[in-house]
């Protein structure tokens, strides 16, 4: 049997709780070795007994056994040592306090931990709160613009009808003077046939002023007010404010998702045969010819597929890439054990979460697949993952506008961001590279 080497140093023979070499070492049944009062008083202190190594449980306070070889080990070794250290204190004493130092330490530890949940809640809370201060500071907005809207309503609907008010009281007017012109005159014509001297009948009557010329009033009428587009007229600034408003929650939308940018790099031992990557990783375009590469599990030998080298199981990340120029691409991400030779369906069931654009025509690729609203030709693609959320959205960089989030997702493995710059033509139609670029807060 071979003899304990005593020329080993003191550190070939910690204790995992007190750091210190072994005092009496003893063995629990998982097979950790540790001094005898450190476990000890480690256990007295717990409801459940547990390896503070391998954090194994056990159902009873296990019996703990000498380490005879370790033992051995630490006789040969002496104290001369760690006496030397602290020549004014005795081992067990220093021991005692070591161990004590340990359990300090585990407080601390979980002090920090309390504190940094505690900021972590802060934060949150922090983010609500702002969340909370956005939403009111458009609907504040967007309820004084509809309350001045119904005032310039009704202020609007009433001046038309005091309009077709006054028009009917000029016309009511004019026919009441009619009325009294020709009552008049009918009195005097009335006094005028009474008389008996026919000389002064034939010269009164010539001296009566010739009536006016009669109005047609078969004609006349009071047409009432047309109110016809007032209230879409009326509806026009708030959905102008709405617009407004709901463009500066997007831009801070996207403000805050940019803040988790991730700087990543296209990885060659994914690339499709045909695809082409620029040195620093951050290109691809279609080269049209297959090279001869050698064989690799992580290669896509199917679709134009390229992952990055980092992969993500955790937190948020965001990454934007340029599709300029382009008339078919395809970008998102996609979970670790995606099938990379066979065809699937390149869909969320099956670990892809894509964006594919192709021919002016935007579409998020799902079962079925859904297609989006494309107000202008896209230069820029941002692509955000919560991943504890569950939470996959696309971005229209330059317009500032949210594309399409996926939600609700289960995620259990890393994600890879991945592109697709798809073929292009003889003519070289679509051959403009796929680039990853880093976020401008200016834009």
């Amino acid at each position: 049997m071979a003899s304990a080497n005593t020329s080993w140093p003191e550190e070939n023979f910690p204790c995992s709780i007190c750091l210190d070499v072994f005092s009496s070492p003893v063995s629990t049944p998982c097979g950790h070795n540790f001094c005898r009062t450190c476990i000890t008083k480690f256990w007295d202190g717990q409801v459940k007994y547990k390896c503070p190594v391998c954090n194994e449980l056990f159902n009873t306070r296990p019996d703990l056994r000498v380490n005879i070889l370790f033992s051995e080990m630490v006789d040969r070794l002496g104290t001369s040592v760690r006496v030397k250290e602290q020549p004014c204190v005795e081992p067990a004493e220093k021991h005692d306090r070591l161990l004590e130092l340990f359990f300090k330490q585990l407080i601390q530890e979980r002090k920090k931990n309390i504190q940094e949940i505690k900021d972590t809640v802060k934060r949150i809370k922090a983010d609500a709160d702002r969340e909370i201060a956005d939403g009111v500071q458009v609907l504040t907005a967007l309820m004084r613009r509809i309350e001045k809207c119904q005032d310039d309503l009704n202020q609007m609907v009433k001046e038309k009808l005091k309009s077709t008010e006054k028009q009917a009281e000029d016309l009511i007017k004019e026919l009441e003077q009619e009325i009294e012109d020709l009552t008049n005159r009918s009195s005097e014509v009335k006094q005028l046939s009474q008389t008996k001297d026919h000389l002064h009948f034939l010269q009164a009557f010539r001296s009566l002023k010739d009536p006016p010329p009669p109005r047609d009033w078969t004609t006349v009428e009071v047409r009432p007010p047309s109110y016809a587009g007032t209230l879409r007229r009326s509806l026009d600034q708030p959905e102008e404010t709405l617009n407004m408003e709901m463009k500066k929650l997007r831009d801070a939308e996207l403000k805050r998702v940019q803040q988790y940018e991730v700087d990543v790099t296209l990885d060659p031992d994914t690339a499709h045969p045909k695809l082409i990557l620029s040195e620093d990783g951050k290109r691809v375009h279609h080269g049209g010819v297959e090279k001869k590469l050698p064989d690799n599990p992580k290669r896509f030998t199917r679709f134009l597929y390229v992952l990055t080298r980092q992969s993500f199981s955790s937190g948020r990340f965001y990454f934007e890439v340029q599709v300029k120029d382009k008339s078919g691409w395809r970008l998102g991400v996609a979970r670790e054990s995606i099938d990379r030779i066979g065809q699937t369906e390149r869909t969320p069931e099956t670990g892809y979460w894509t964006l594919y654009y192709y021919q002016d025509v935007l579409v998020f690729r799902d079962n079925p697949s859904v297609r989006l609203p494309l107000r202008a030709e896209l230069q820029k693609v941002g692509v955000f993952v919560d991943y504890d959320e569950g939470v996959v959205s696309f971005y229209d960089v330059e317009a500032r506008v949210h594309l399409y989030s996926a939600t609700g997702c289960t995620f259990s493995e890393p994600f890879y961001p991945f592109l697709s710059p798809s073929r292009h033509d003889y003519e070289g139609n679509n051959s403009a590279p796929l680039i990853i670029s880093p976020v401008n807060q200016t834009d």
